[in-house]
């Protein structure tokens, strides 16, 4: 009786690699740039308005933090 085996290793090849950094990459910048826009539009809002949401001036970088990094 014969057997057959057949096994092939997958490697990812350099220019596949560097394709995966690249996307990784710019997701990581997308992330920062809603974490720095949150921030930035929670800030101008007045304590009030915070208030209102239910968020404290000492928040707003938790809130921010979540709201990119969280999903």
């Amino acid at each position: 009786m014969a057997y057959a085996n057949y096994s092939r290793t997958v490697e990812a090849g350099l220019l596949d690699r560097i394709a995966s950094f690249l996307k990784d990459a710019g997701e990581r910048l997308e992330r920062y740039r809603l974490y720095r826009r949150t921030l930035t539009e929670l800030d101008a809002l007045s304590n009030r308005e915070l208030a209102d949401l239910g968020i404290g001036r000492s928040g707003i970088r938790r809130v921010a933090y979540e709201a990119a990094y969280q999903n």
